[in-house]
């Protein structure tokens, strides 16, 4: 689930070849198959109603949202360039947890159009993810719709995160990801500090964690989230927009957790510079921010909040 954010610059683009295509090659590229730009697409999913609406400003861009609420953007011919927010701070992230260009063992909780799998797959060639998303019918959308790059080693398991995580093997993750909603609201399972243990359980050591949360004020969900990381992860740090900060709106932020130091300098940089600028918070003052939160366990754990109407406006 995502606010949108303002566009930016990609790292590069991918330019699709020429030739004769099918229709399903032209909807995958914004075109209708009479060669006319594509209207919006909407298509039942287990979740709801899926809408693909092309983005008429980047030629072969689509949004994807569920029941009208936003869940990814993704360019086919720049898999770089990330349109929301928090897809964009999580870009960063994965572009500071090794050296450039370095493969990764990525797994993502969550699939929505597959945004930040593809963009590994662009920035990390030879990278090996597997993303874990419970809704088959959208999964089956999504690779129909806005196919995946057949040389990328992307693997896509149609069953719940938490059922998912449970049979990767120990230690095998440089980075998991996890962007989940239902209904708009992260799943009550998906929010304890039992989850974030199977999440350490498959990291590598120094691996990282990342996680889309998103909360509005009072930011007791927030709050409760960076208390229950904090159980499990020794290193942890947040990024948001000022105005989500300050309880002032119901947005997106992202939590980056580790048994390593992150690179905050570099990470707050990033996101002071983005488009749409953010902060980061770590070490004592994100401490000062939770306070004194209770972590949550699977004995009481609660979906994240609905968003407010006015939250997709």
């Amino acid at each position: 689930m995502a606010r949108r954010g303002a566009s930016g610059t990609g790292a590069g683009a991918r330019k699709r070849s020429a030739g004769k295509t099918d229709g399903r090659a032209d909807r995958a590229a914004g075109r209708g198959a009479s060669g006319r730009r594509a209207e919006p697409l909407a298509e039942q999913v287990d979740g709801g109603l899926a809408e693909l609406v092309p983005d008429r400003e980047r030629p072969h861009a689509w949004t994807l949202t569920l029941d009208g609420a936003p869940q990814s953007h993704v360019d086919l011919d720049d898999p770089t360039y990330l349109s929301f927010e928090y897809q964009r701070r999580i870009g960063h992230i994965a572009d500071l947890v090794a050296p450039a260009g370095q493969p990764l063992h990525v797994v993502h909780l969550g699939g929505g159009a597959f945004t930040l799998a593809r963009y590994i797959a662009a920035t990390r060639p030879r990278s090996t993810q597997q993303i874990i998303e419970v809704d088959a019918a959208l999964v089956q959308l999504v690779r129909r719709e806005l196919p995946l790059d057949p040389q990328a080693r992307i693997r896509v398991r149609a069953t719940d995160a938490r059922a998912g995580l449970g049979k990767i093997q120990d230690g095998w993750a440089d980075l998991v990801i996890a962007d989940v909603f239902s209904g708009a609201r992260t799943p009550a399972h998906l929010t304890s500090a039992e989850f974030l243990a199977e999440v350490r359980r498959v990291l590598k050591p120094g691996g990282s964690y990342v996680a889309n949360l998103a909360d509005g004020p009072p930011l007791t969900h927030l709050r409760g989230q960076i208390a229950t990381a904090a159980t499990v992860f020794p290193e942890l740090a947040l990024a948001a927009d000022p105005t989500v900060w300050r309880g002032r709106r119901f947005g997106n932020a992202v939590l980056l957790a580790s048994d390593l130091p992150p690179k905050v300098a570099e990470l707050t940089r990033r996101v002071a510079t983005d488009p749409h600028p953010g902060r980061v918070e770590h070490g004592r003052a994100l401490a000062d921010f939770t306070g004194g939160a209770t972590p949550v366990s699977d004995a009481d754990a609660r979906p994240s909040p609905a968003p407010p109407p006015s939250a997709f406006g």
